[in-house]
């Protein structure tokens, strides 16, 4: 039963990266802006004098929004690769059923880099967005999405015996 939810909660992080990736493309407009604002440092009042200059190149803000749209991909394509391998070893020995964690394993450390590394690193500690009305939202949000992904590693790498 152990690894039936291994299996399930890896295809929960995969969806969830695959959710957002989704909703930022039927909403790419409105993404950029999101993207934007944080990257231009859009409403400091705390921090005004931040690290690195604002960034406004709108082919900038497009392309850090294309990266984030791809590590989302990423997240729920390498997942659901992991879970698939998952699945069809939850009935082998327990050294096969570790083995065919491999990709389960990148696809969280993957999401665990797109909402810690991308937006809590980068977007808070950096471009400081949690001073912005925009900016927190996502802020707490990635905050979320990495522990739970997080959590879902840790279990994950439990050896199966």
């Amino acid at each position: 039963m152990i690894r039936y939810l291994k299996i399930v909660f890896v295809i929960l992080v995969g969806l969830q990266g695959l959710f957002y990736f989704i909703s930022n493309a039927v909403n790419f407009e409105y993404a950029q802006g999101a993207v934007g604002a944080v990257l231009g440092q859009a409403d400091s009042p705390a921090y005004p004098n931040l690290v690195i200059p604002a960034i406004e190149s709108p082919a900038l803000v497009t392309v850090a929004l294309i990266v984030i749209m791809a590590g989302e991909l990423l997240v729920g394509l390498v997942c659901f690769k992991g879970a698939f391998d998952m699945h069809k070893a939850a009935g082998a020995p327990a050294e096969q059923f570790n083995a065919s964690k491999k990709w389960a394993v990148l696809g969280c450390g993957i999401a665990i880099i797109v909402w810690f590394g991308f937006f809590q690193v980068f977007g808070a500690a950096l471009l400081q967005m949690w001073q912005s009305q925009v900016g927190i939202g996502s802020f707490e949000g990635a905050f979320m999405y990495h522990g739970a992904s997080a959590l879902v590693l840790l279990f994950l790498n439990q050896r199966d015996d």
